[in-house]
């Protein structure tokens, strides 16, 4: 089983992060980072918000550092461990401006950008930027398509009904061939577009039942990803027979990466932990 993690410190969601990573900084997010790298982990994340209202904030929390800034740095300081944003919202750029800040993070990295991406759902983050909210799901389809079509290519061409662009150069761009784009949701409207626009769906907000009665209701393309996460932290040391069965059900829903997020009271308790982890998630393989 390959697991990633829910990176700590980057976030402050309300009743998902630590009192320890209130006082914690980019020092301990590379020591998260590095072990996580050197133990085999899969990948780590950020999320994106620009500005979140002082009232939504009470729900969603107000601290979103930048993934692009998070990921450069975390680039310089791994090998092997992949930087995934989950999620990206494509509404807030054109798809051009992301081919070239990702691309160029995609080059930087050595191949490791996975872009996880949304439709978003903040009306005023939206009316901030300065973006369309109406229609942002059909805007978001084609966008998906330009982004497809512009992620690796010195000279991408796209002539979309959002977006239409030809005759430009682009570099530096993704090394990768194709860029993993994952898709970010929790209805049947975003697994559909997952399975036609995408590489992978991050469902949110869902049970593990629900979740494998949308997933076997319908054909999923080959190598196509499905990233779940087991639910609240575990605790891999303080609880290893609860943490295995949460990853195996997890696997049974149907999912093929993890991402997981783990109960600690440091940085060096959490990359204890994530020591522990790795070594039941071979038991489960």
């Amino acid at each position: 089983m390959q697991l990633g993690i829910v990176s700590p410190i980057v976030t402050a969601n309300p009743g998902a992060h630590a009192p320890w990573e209130e006082k914690a900084g980019i020092a301990e997010l590379v020591q998260v980072a590095q072990a996580a790298d050197r133990l085999g982990f899969h990948h780590l994340t950020c999320s994106e918000h620009v500005a979140v209202p002082t009232e939504a904030a009470t729900q969603r929390g107000g601290t979103y550092w930048d993934p692009l800034a998070t990921f450069g740095h975390l680039a310089a300081v791994t090998e092997r461990l992949r930087l995934m944003t989950q999620v990206l919202v494509i509404g807030y750029h054109h798809p051009l401006a992301i081919a070239k800040r990702y691309g160029t993070l995609d080059l930087v990295s050595g191949g490791r950008l996975m872009l996880g991406i949304g439709v978003g759902s903040l009306e005023e983050e939206f009316a901030l930027l300065g973006a369309p909210f109406a229609r942002r799901g059909e805007r978001a389809d084609d966008g998906l398509r330009a982004l497809r079509a512009s992620l690796g290519r010195r000279e991408p061409s796209y002539h979309g009904t959002h977006y239409d662009f030809d005759g430009l150069v682009v570099e530096p761009h993704a090394v990768q061939e194709r860029v993993p784009l994952l898709i970010g949701g929790r209805t049947a409207r975003s697994l559909r577009r997952a399975v036609e626009l995408g590489d992978g769906w991050v469902p949110f907000g869902l049970g593990l039942d629900e979740l494998h009665a949308m997933l076997t209701s319908r054909e999923l393309p080959a190598g196509f990803e499905v990233i779940l996460s087991p639910g609240r932290m575990v605790d891999p040391i303080g609880d290893p027979g609860g943490t295995t069965t949460r990853l195996a059900r997890v696997r049974e829903a149907g999912a093929t990466l993890v991402t997981t997020a783990v109960e600690a009271t440091s940085a060096d308790h959490y990359c204890d932990q994530l020591e522990t982890l790795a070594a039941l998630a071979k038991e489960i393989s």
